[in-house]
């Protein structure tokens, strides 16, 4: 179920929400000190390309703290409306509740992506 469920995802949705990641890890990129953050970026780009079969767990302590804040300051809170703007248009049908859930699954990272690693 996860192949087909990653195909459909990536067809339908999950292409452009891949695409506004890697954006951020290239705006990211341009300066010295935020590659780390653009590197972070482009992990989770891959997460939203093929999100399926994947789960996310959230720890970390006060560096991961700050470095959330500065990201939802910055970043997070476009990549998170945009995650939940699409996900909730992807709710409207009952085939497209799993998609939407996993957009919802993307909106939280984008909200805290430092200390989250995915499994």
């Amino acid at each position: 179920m996860s192949c087909l469920g990653n195909l459909l995802w990536f067809l339908f949705g999950g292409f452009i929400s891949g695409l506004s990641w890697c954006l951020a890890g290239v705006l990211w990129c341009i300066t010295i000190i935020g590659i780390p953050v653009g590197t972070q970026c482009f992990k989770f780009a891959a997460l939203s390309f093929f999100p399926f079969g994947k789960e996310v767990t959230y720890g970390g302590g006060a560096g991961s703290l700050l470095l959330n804040i500065l990201w939802l300051i910055i970043s997070g809170l476009p990549l998170a409306a945009e995650h939940t703007a699409l996900g909730l248009i992807l709710c409207i049908t009952i085939i497209g509740i799993p998609f939407g859930l996993q957009q919802f699954k993307l909106a939280k990272l984008a909200l805290m992506p430092f200390g989250a690693t995915v499994q």
